[in-house]
């Protein structure tokens, strides 16, 4: 019976020590077969954003596959991206990840939606998993820590590597290699003057910046995709861009649309962005669609949907934008490298991911990265640049 009791004991204590060491090393089928349900299963969605961004924020991160391809070093808004693939606004709302997450591998960080005075959003729960659809359902509501809250900690990152820019700080603090910070801007949800919102924002903000976003397409604030009409969105952006202009280090400016537009949205967009001379688009936010292939008892939930659905809708979009004048970042139901290597072909300069990295944990990035570059040597592309805009 001892024998028994401690082959039982021996047993039981190795379990932690197996699952322990499959967390660090990073393994993919472990972490999207094994870990993120259990983690789903015993937290709530909002709940594990904080645990992931506080495990981040200390910088535990699973070790993972964390290459570097040369294929995928591009040039985009006058910026060098060790790779395209970045992390969508909304994961690191605070500006209290971003190191964790160049440390996973990402070849850029964008940071927000940030709004100018600290605001909770909506009411709790307010965001949903949908695991059968490979989708979340998200109604925050722009929660934020406030212009001011976010200025400290970018301030204090860049005096702990006594440096002017966040992305060298990467490249310091890392090892990994340069990695590119964007900052994404909200507007308060009771303010009266847009405008005011988010060139304070650029003023504030824009000097720790690489790229600034001007979000006026989250479906979670009233009134704010109004901003999308194209002399709203014309004015917005030229009064942007004449602050922007008097930064001494001049982030780039960039729109993020919504999935929800008429063909006819789409070209007053596009004439807007182009006559106020910003540099580049996201395409794009959340739906406020609910496909009629979703399953989950949650689908009726009120809010932007992210995820799988969304692959086809962002395909389209970026056949009917490009060729254009603008670079463009494609985020929307990337699961794996062939979902970026389409998004890339049908003209996106640059990738993100938020909705597939819930469900397959961070080995996903790593994955996205090995894949898309398989994909380009198999068609003979030399670097990833060669590839955007292929499909047409």
């Amino acid at each position: 019976m001892s024998k028994l009791r401690e082959t039982a004991a021996l047993f039981l204590g190795a379990i932690p020590v197996f699952l322990g060491y499959e967390t660090w090393k990073g393994d993919e089928k472990f972490y999207s077969n094994i870990l993120m349900p259990a983690i789903h299963n015993c937290f709530s969605p909002e709940t594990a954003h904080n645990l992931a961004i506080k495990l981040l924020s200390l910088g535990l991160v699973p070790k993972g596959k964390n290459e570097q391809y040369d294929k995928l070093s591009c040039k985009v808004f006058g910026q060098t991206f060790s790779n395209p693939l970045g992390i969508a606004a909304g994961f690191d709302k605070h500006a209290e990840a971003i190191d964790g997450l160049n440390k996973l591998g990402f070849g850029f960080v964008e940071v927000g939606s940030i709004t100018p005075l600290p605001q909770e959003g909506n009411a709790k729960p307010r965001v949903f998993r949908l695991p059968e659809d490979k989708v979340v359902i998200n109604r925050y509501g722009f929660n934020s820590c406030g212009h001011d809250a976010a200025a400290a900690r970018l301030d204090k990152l860049t005096k702990e590597c006594n440096i002017n820019r966040c992305k060298t700080l990467f490249n310091t603090v890392s090892g990994i290699g340069t990695i590119v910070l964007g900052v994404n801007l909200g507007k308060n949800k009771e303010s009266t003057d847009f405008t005011k919102d988010y060139t304070d924002g650029v003023t504030k903000l824009g000097k720790y910046a690489d790229y600034i976003v001007i979000n006026v397409s989250s479906p979670n604030t009233p009134g704010l995709r109004s901003l999308q009409g194209r002399q709203n969105l014309q004015d917005l952006c030229t009064n942007v861009v004449t602050v922007k202009e008097g930064l001494p280090n001049k982030p780039s400016i960039l729109v993020k649309i919504a999935p929800d537009l008429t063909e006819d949205d789409k070209q007053d967009i596009a004439y807007a962005l182009l006559q106020s001379k910003v540099d580049g688009l996201i395409v794009s936010n959340t739906t406020v669609a609910r496909p009629s292939t979703l399953v989950n008892s949650h689908k009726s939930e009120r809010g932007g949907l992210s995820g799988k659905p969304l692959c086809e809708i962002i395909i389209n979009s970026l056949s009917f934008l490009f060729p254009g004048k603008l670079p463009i970042i494609g985020v929307g139901g990337i699961w794996n490298g062939k979902d970026a290597y389409d998004k890339i072909k049908a003209g996106a300069s640059l990738i993100q991911i938020y909705t597939s990295l819930i469900y397959e944990g961070p080995p996903l990035v790593g994955k996205i990265k090995r894949e898309l570059n398989q994909l380009l040597e198999k068609d003979g592309f030399t670097n990833v640049a060669e590839a955007v805009g292929a499909d047409h």
